[in-house]
């Protein structure tokens, strides 16, 4: 059982940056992966960055060198710092956090509420 809850979108400008903050209910270093999503109207949710316990990050192609995800572990917060944003950058983003519960073996996803990222040309 994780509860995640989002916060820091907004309306920016093309080329304007925001941090997103994630704050989790449990330690994140107990934590599988911690991930960023993104789904835009009409679309999928998309993997945008993940985190992993040990401290191993990946990227979708569309956002390396523009966004960083990273995370301060005495607090249980995970951020994402996105700079250089474009218009297509416009979502929903959702923090996600993986799991694997050692009693059932099985794995389990947890969602954020999201928070709304909108760039404007």
């Amino acid at each position: 059982q994780v509860q995640l809850v989002e916060s820091g979108g907004g309306l920016v400008q093309a080329g304007g940056s925001l941090r997103l903050s994630c704050a989790a209910s449990r330690s994140i270093t107990e934590i599988n992966r911690m991930a960023w999503y993104r789904q835009a109207p009409g679309n999928k949710r998309d993997l945008v960055a993940s985190i992993r316990s040990r401290g191993n990050t990946d990227y979708v192609d569309s956002v390396k060198g523009r966004f960083t995800i990273s995370r301060d572990t005495a607090k249980n917060m995970v951020f994402l710092q996105m700079n250089s944003l474009k218009p297509e950058d416009t979502a929903v983003y959702y923090c996600n956090a993986g799991v694997f519960d050692t009693s059932t073996q099985l794995w389990s996803d947890y969602w954020g509420q999201g928070t709304q990222v909108t760039v404007s040309s």
